[in-house]
């Protein structure tokens, strides 16, 4: 499945931001679509997942009750909502696509989005 991010760009520290991450070419079924960040010399990690059937969802602890992941079966896409952004927050965000349960591993990947928090 092809993904395509948007969303993003620059915010204070306590506003919020929305990430979107629309599939094309194929829909997404039993997939679980996630959120992942990499902040500057940091490794990836994962952020939120929601699982497609069934819709149930999965946060790391650093943006429980803060960041909330949610979907649209009409237009075929997972927001992430980010409230209350810590100048922590800042990273390049990716939405990836697995097949394989949340732990993935994850095969479809979309181009990462800016994320960057002032404080």
């Amino acid at each position: 499945v092809q993904l395509q991010a948007s969303g993003g760009g620059l915010a204070q520290a306590g506003e919020s931001l929305r990430l979107s991450c629309v599939a094309s070419e194929h829909t997404f079924n039993r997939h679980v679509v996630a959120w992942f960040r990499q902040a500057p010399g940091k490794e990836r990690e994962f952020v939120a997942g929601l699982r497609w059937r069934g819709g149930s969802t999965f946060y790391a602890d650093s943006v429980k009750g803060r960041f909330t992941i949610s979907k649209d079966n009409t237009k075929n896409m997972v927001s992430l909502h980010m409230n209350s952004l810590k100048p922590e927050d800042t990273a390049v965000y990716f939405c990836a696509a697995t097949r394989n349960g949340v732990a993935g591993p994850y095969g479809s990947w979309g181009s990462g989005t800016q994320v960057t928090v002032s404080s």
